[in-house]
């Protein structure tokens, strides 16, 4: 069952993300936004299981949820063979410990499609009322997305203006 979308936020974020002191003020800022959507009764999280700022906001949620038991992680995959094609075994490892930690799961189709990305990326901004990004740049799925929760009156709070 889908939660409510009062209650509901939703993440988006670009695969490749700094490393070093960049990606620990991107934890933090991720840890501190999840804390305060929880504050304001967000407590079902959306996020695409993608490398990268998926799978970081994933797991973020996951810490969450051992502190607050309210707090759910939702996967919304654009295909069940979504990693067919990942080469890195430790990409592998991790969206599986995420699948077996994700409250639900929810796919766009059995087989990837040329639109399967943006289907999802919709899906996950329709069923939220906040779209919490890491956008550093004005093309791609991420600013699609950031652009599409715009236009349909969902909040956004884009991490990339806090973490410099």
């Amino acid at each position: 069952m889908i939660p409510p979308r009062e209650a509901c936020a939703c993440f988006t974020g670009h695969r490749s993300l700094p490393s070093g002191a960049p990606r620990e003020d991107i934890v933090r800022s991720l840890d501190a936004v999840i804390a305060a959507a929880v504050s304001r009764g967000l407590v079902n999280f959306w996020t695409g299981g993608a490398v990268g700022f998926d799978t970081l906001a994933a797991c973020r949620v996951i810490a969450a949820s051992k502190k607050v038991p309210e707090v759910k992680l939702h996967l919304a995959l654009p295909c069940r063979n979504q990693t067919e094609k990942w080469q890195r075994m430790d990409d592998l490892v991790l969206y599986k410990q995420i699948m077996s930690a994700a409250d639900s799961v929810e796919y766009m189709g059995d087989f990837y499609t040329a639109g399967c990305m943006h289907e999802r990326n919709r899906f996950m901004v329709d069923h939220s009322s906040l779209c919490i990004a890491y956008c550093t740049k004005r093309s791609g799925g991420t600013f699609y997305t950031v652009e599409y929760a715009r236009a349909n009156g969902v909040a956004v709070q884009n991490l990339a203006e806090c973490v410099k």
